[in-house]
């Protein structure tokens, strides 16, 4: 979200047995001049330069409890606790554009103050100065439906399950499997790297000739993401260029792993679609009264650059409550400064075709991609049956045409509703 031209406004909810005005003072102070006590050159012409403030809190109901628990002593005795939203500005000119700043002067210091018994960072409004320091993503949307040669409908696509333990020829020949059965997109598991038993460049070797002969036959060139994640930037570009001199189009990054650096230093020489895994997220947002919303957090990975962007689905395997997805692919669907700027949303975690529905229903737009694992890889009828049954469920779902109707003239939907429609999803 774009703010002022000259502040950069967060939103933190704040959760306190004393006063949440007070506390929201107190961020502003301590995150940016310092401190309440007079200081010889805390100046009035100092502080209207870089002295963060509040600009609005709004009050929401107190609690009984603290949302940190009663263990500590500040907390123990309060008999309730006063909760409110604080909107606090920070100047440019103190913060800057570097994301690292922002971070550590806004966000990463603000847990440490005294007095909270729940902290949050809701919102972040950047202004226009943010869009020319960061290059944003190189493809996004609109240029990874271009390089997977789809239009009008979700792009399809899955892993390479087992997600460890596949060796490269193996690999392979699941690759060739899918990409015959018209998958999309298909990528490595976050987890899948370069062991030893499976060398990043063993794996490109045995599975770019598999898509590209492919491309060859037919027209259609699969968009195969390989894992190439490394804590060490510069082998992280030499598995980069491994991959691109092969002829491939896409990496798998994990974000929190690698950091914001690495990824600046990525994307600055990248020319592949970089697939965002946001492994280590929950640590972040995980509590409610902790930590910071999606919002907040994509809108940093977006200004470095990733294409593609995982944020789970509705019927998720995993902890995240559908509301919460939504919000997740509301936000990345909502342009930072330009159209151009926004990644792709990964619809996944314990997908098959049955989520279609609700899914479509939820986001209305094709603009998407549908990623499955299970419910691809594991399908009764094989992976090309996993992948017709998906394409199948949505072409229903877009239609309104519900699954079980659609089932009956198509045998691989059949199936995987009867594999997967017990409600515990793939």
């Amino acid at each position: 979200m774009t703010g002022a031209s000259d502040e950069i406004v967060l939103t933190y909810r704040i959760e306190t047995p004393g006063s949440v005005e007070k506390l929201a003072a107190k961020i502003a102070s301590d995150q940016s001049t310092g401190t309440f006590t007079a200081l010889p050159g805390e100046t009035p012409e100092l502080k209207a330069r870089v002295a963060a403030r509040v600009v609005a809190v709004r009050s929401l109901e107190p609690v009984d409890e603290p949302a940190f628990g009663r263990s500590h002593e500040d907390l123990a005795q309060a008999p309730s606790f006063n909760r409110g939203e604080a909107d606090i500005a920070f100047p440019l000119e103190a913060v800057g554009t570097d994301l690292a700043a922002l971070m550590t002067i806004a966000i990463g210091g603000v847990w440490s103050i005294k007095g909270f018994s729940g902290i949050r960072v809701t919102d972040l409004q950047l202004p226009p100065a943010f869009a020319k320091a960061w290059p944003g993503p190189q493809f996004g949307i609109e240029g990874s439906k271009r390089l997977m040669g789809v239009e009008g409908r979700p792009m399809i696509g899955t892993i390479v399950k087992p997600a460890l333990g596949l060796r490269p020829e193996e690999s392979a020949a699941m690759t060739r499997e899918l990409a015959e059965a018209g998958v999309d997109f298909i990528k490595d598991d976050e987890k899948l790297m370069s062991p030893a038993y499976s060398p990043l460049a063993e794996r490109v070797r045995a599975v770019m000739p598999v898509v590209l002969d492919h491309e060859q036959r037919t027209g259609k060139k699969v968009m195969i993401a390989f894992g190439i994640s490394a804590t060490d930037p510069d082998e992280m570009m030499r598995n980069h260029d491994l991959v691109a001199a092969a002829g491939g189009n896409a990496a798998v990054v994990n974000i929190n792993s690698v950091g914001m650096g690495a990824m600046s230093f990525l994307r600055k020489r990248s020319s592949l679609a970089l697939h965002a895994h946001r492994n280590g997220w929950d640590i972040l947002t995980r509590h409610p009264s902790l930590g910071l919303d999606f919002s907040v957090y994509e809108t940093f990975w977006r200004l470095l650059g990733v294409d593609q962007f995982q944020i789970n689905g509705i019927g998720a395997k995993y902890w995240e409550p559908d509301a919460s997805f939504v919000r997740s692919f509301r936000a990345l669907d909502k342009p930072l400064f330009s159209p151009a700027d926004r990644p792709l949303p990964v619809v996944c975690s314990g997908q098959w075709g049955g989520q279609a529905p609700a899914t479509f229903e939820a986001v209305r737009t094709a603009d998407l991609l549908y990623l499955c694992g299970g419910g691809v890889v594991g399908h009764p009828m094989g992976p090309a049956a996993g992948v017709r049954a998906v394409r199948d469920a949505w072409e229903a779902a877009v239609a309104g045409v519900p699954l079980q109707h659609h089932a009956r003239t198509h045998p691989e939907l059949a199936a995987s509703i009867r594999a997967f429609g017990s409600g515990d999803g793939a």
